[in-house]
């Protein structure tokens, strides 16, 4: 009773196990594949609406030792290829690193050429990209490759990839250039030529900006002329008329009591002429700057009649009798500063006065 159970116990796990390996999976993101002896079943049991798919996601079933069932990976797969060097229009070396996005589209192709190894098929699509970017960078130079065509270059690489790449049941959706560097020893020579070019540029931006300075500057210096001159006429302007004003104001002064007047004047000579004890002046004795000292009387005849006002004509003697005291008197205060250091020379008709009288 006991065997029977085993054999029993035996045979169920026998019969699970087969059953096991009869069935299998297919998942959302692989494509599977059955072979007989490593040979590709028929493509009866493809779908219809999606050619090149032999199952559909779900469960399948298939004989146990006879069939083999390879998956693959449905999903967009990332190739990030080596940096390789390229050629210029201008014989320019450049290092070039890309990377390209593709996916199965065709599994048995696909298994039929590269036998389902991811890595030669990786192998084979990097080798076309490398011969793809080595045609269009060799027809351009460095600037349309940099900045001006690359999108344009990634579009033509892109097409021409596909076509290629349907023998291998194989689907390039996009090939990109992460970046464009060149070699040390040409990086070295563009940077100077870069820097020359900007050196030349800011000389003359330099240039343009002096000649500017200095157009500026003669403008700045032009109206300053201008400004000071029409200042200086102005002022001229009005000191003469303000020359003109005090004159008519002293005349008028002057008339309404010209005694008084000449002894003010005298008295400010007598100031500035007698300022220091030690002075010496030497002067005729009766000369017109002591009128006031000869005159006890405090008169002086020579300008008892007035002085006209601004504009008015005065008689002849009025006139040179006035003229004469002024200038006499301004012409001793003016010139004694000239002769208070001199010592006294011996003369029959002069003697040395001090100015304590």
């Amino acid at each position: 009773m006991a065997g029977n159970k085993v054999i029993v116990l035996a045979m169920t796990a026998i019969l699970v196990l087969i059953g096991l390996m009869c069935i299998f999976t297919v998942k959302e993101t692989e494509l599977a594949l059955m072979l007989r002896f490593g040979k590709v079943i028929s493509t009866d049991l493809e779908d219809e609406q999606e050619p090149g798919v032999h199952f559909k996601p779900g469960l399948h079933f298939k004989v146990p030792f006879y069939h083999t069932v390879r998956k693959f990976d449905k999903r967009i797969q990332t190739l990030d290829a080596q940096p390789e060097h390229f050629l210029t229009s201008e014989k320019k070396n450049l290092i070039v690193d890309s990377f390209i996005k593709w996916r199965i589209i065709d599994v048995v192709t696909y298994y039929t050429a590269v036998g389902g190894s991811s890595l030669r098929a990786k192998q084979r699509l990097g080798e076309m990209i490398a011969d793809g970017l080595r045609s269009q960078f060799g027809k351009r130079t460095i600037k349309e490759v940099v900045s001006g065509d690359r999108s344009e270059i990634m579009d033509i690489i892109t097409e021409k990839a596909n076509d290629n790449a349907k023998q291998f049941g194989i689907k390039i959706v996009d090939v990109r250039i992460k970046r464009i560097e060149l070699p040390r020893e040409v990086s070295s020579s563009v940077y100077r030529r870069m820097e020359a070019e900007r050196e030349r540029e800011a000389k003359k931006l330099r240039s343009q900006g002096e000649a500017e300075a200095v157009r500026i500057r003669a403008e700045a210096d032009r109206k300053r002329i201008e400004v000071i001159s029409e200042a200086e006429r102005e002022s001229e302007e009005i000191r003469g008329n303000g020359d003109a004003e005090a004159a008519d104001t002293y005349a008028q002064a002057y008339n309404q009591n010209p005694e008084f007047y000449a002894l003010s004047r005298s008295l400010n000579a007598y100031k500035t002429t007698f300022n220091d004890r030690r002075d010496v002046l030497l002067i005729q004795p009766d000369s017109d700057f002591f009128n006031y000292f000869n005159n006890l009387n405090g008169n002086n005849p020579t300008l008892s009649m007035p002085i006209p006002e601004s504009g008015k004509k005065a008689p002849e003697v009025e006139k040179e009798t006035a003229s004469e005291e002024i200038a006499a008197t301004e012409e001793v205060g003016e010139s004694s500063q000239a002769e208070k250091a001199s010592e006294p020379t011996p003369s029959e008709d002069s003697s040395p006065v001090d100015k304590n009288g």
